[in-house]
């Protein structure tokens, strides 16, 4: 059943917060034009509420994965300064890359429940160390990181019905005690509902709804899925060429903008390089096995969203929801790690965008961004400043009227990276300010109308000029190695400060393997 929130005719008599409550809502591998509100063919009727009732950001950038997305977001602050520039998987032993979000730097959850909120989280948290999961908290954990209530796992991976490591507060759930139609999207939405229902509205609350969906592995009900096979049918040509047209609908792209070939592979399982096939290409099989992946993706993002309209009326029900700042991102974009037929998925998700996530080309970092409800004046407004995930801790801070703390643990500490993106419309901030990415050696620098990447250590610099071709399709480095120098310089600066050096470009079990073999001597 659809969840469609609609606003009450009358409203209870519940004493509300002089401080907004803010619900940050974060979901997993999402790509750019995936939300019916960017142009996608998915059904997300509650999403696109919100974005009637706030703004869209069109240009704003994550890290490209899940890790160290999260901890920019929870700390304002680029991941490698706060230990996560790879992921939970291991301890590197070095500044940047402690597998665990540093204990230097409060959380946005710490800040605000020392502000008088109530904090809860549901969903998925992959910000401790892989190896110490299983072992009772060590200080990492949402509850002890500013969270006074959480559901969900402590991982990155898992299983969406009843195999992943669940916890409830600090303590594990015993698998056989899980419901026999336990889905793990629909246990985030019920923890999260039963969260508000339990909340005082006259206190604050900060809740964060971090979804696992669309993630890997794909998985939703039979009827859910099947339902959608013929929307899928006409394959991802025509799909991808009627997202960029609604894009110019909706007016997030350019009505002259002209969309580019399907990117190159980088899969594993296709040589890098190589051009992908168009649809008419694919066997009869491979494009039933696309349309059934297609179909799943789709049904995991409407069951998430049906949770959204969820959580939206148990605020109504509550009177909070007119008191309510809502913020809706993805952590990085759609990708390519299910093999052949998940790089062509990707390539649709993505849309209009090259790359996939683990890679910062935009396919990889750009993401959605809905900010609506409180102290959001501009209705179904679009915002075309280039904005990054490090900014929504100060946004958060700032919609709560509470400022960053000078120390944290007794130690002094710096402001975070970000900025507020409150009350800022053509602030000079955004428009001069220089970002940057590096991911298992995939690197990006952006300045001006100016963007420079690369997809590992090994690659070259590719430059592109995102006034003339903001989805990145014209590689200009050869034509203007004066630019390649000054950024490539800029971004090695940024490096060097940043506990971003040296680069580490080991694969996943060989990098583990590596770093695992240090810690044990």
């Amino acid at each position: 059943m659809k969840f469609v929130f609609l606003l009450s005719i009358f409203f209870p008599a519940f004493v509300l917060s002089k401080e907004p409550h803010i619900v940050l809502i974060l979901c997993d591998d999402l790509g750019y034009s995936d939300l019916g509100c960017y142009g996608g063919e998915i059904q997300t009727p509650n999403i696109d509420a919100l974005a009637e009732m706030g703004v869209r950001y069109t240009q704003f950038m994550n890290t490209s994965r899940c890790c160290p997305s999260r901890a920019a977001l929870l700390s304002g602050n680029y991941p490698h300064d706060v230990n996560m520039g790879w992921m939970t998987a291991a301890d590197e032993h070095r500044d940047g890359y402690r597998g665990e979000l540093s204990l230097a730097y409060p959380t946005l959850a710490e800040i605000l429940r020392g502000a008088n909120y109530a904090t809860a989280m549901s969903g998925k948290w992959h910000l401790t160390l892989d190896r110490q999961i299983e072992e009772p908290p060590n200080g990492s954990w949402p509850t002890e990181r500013g969270f006074e209530k959480f559901f969900g796992c402590l991982a990155g991976g898992g299983s969406y019905r009843r195999h992943g490591r669940y916890v409830d507060g600090a303590e594990f759930i015993p698998k056989e005690s899980l419901p026999s139609g336990f889905y793990y999207t629909d246990a985030i939405t019920t923890r999260a509902v039963k969260f508000i229902e339990d909340h005082d509205p006259s206190q604050p609350l900060f809740l964060y709804l971090a979804h696992y969906a669309p993630h890997r592995p794909l998985d939703a009900p039979k009827n859910r899925t099947e339902i959608y096979f013929d929307r899928y049918e006409p394959g991802y040509d025509v799909l991808r060429q009627e997202r960029f047209q609604r894009l110019k609908t909706l007016g997030l792209i350019e009505q002259d903008a002209t969309l580019g070939a399907m990117g190159l592979s980088i899969s594993e399982s296709l040589p890098i390089g190589e051009p992908l096939p168009a649809w008419e290409d694919l066997s009869k099989t491979d494009q039933g096995v696309w349309i059934k992946e297609m179909s799943t993706y789709a049904a995991m993002i409407e069951i998430m969203d049906d949770g959204i309209g969820a959580v939206v009326n148990a605020l109504e029900n509550k009177g909070m929801r007119e008191h309510t700042l809502f913020i809706f991102l993805s952590d990085n974009g759609s990708t390519f790690e299910g093999g052949r037929i998940s790089t062509l998925a990707a390539n649709l998700s993505n849309t209009p965008y090259r790359g996939y996530k683990q890679l910062t080309d935009l396919g990889g970092v750009a993401s959605p961004l809905i900010l609506s409800g409180y102290g959001i004046p501009s209705v179904g407004g679009l915002n075309r400043e280039r904005t990054h995930i490090i900014d929504l801790l100060p946004t958060c801070l700032s919609a709560a009227g509470v400022a960053y703390p000078a120390t944290f643990r007794r130690k002094a500490i710096n402001p975070p990276s970000g900025i507020s993106l409150l009350g800022r419309s053509g602030d000079k901030s955004f428009e001069n300010r220089i970002l940057y990415w590096e991911h298992q050696t995939s690197r990006a620098v952006s300045k001006g109308v100016w963007r420079l990447v690369s997809y590992r250590e090994d690659f070259p610099w590719r430059l592109y000029n995102l006034f003339d071709d903001p989805f990145c399709y014209d590689d200009i480095s050869s034509t203007h190695p004066e630019v390649v120098d000054e950024l490539a310089s800029e971004w090695l600066n940024w490096a060097n400060d940043g506990n971003v050096l040296p680069l580490e470009p080991l694969r996943w079990k060989e990098r583990i393997e590596k770093y695992e073999e240090i810690g044990a001597n």
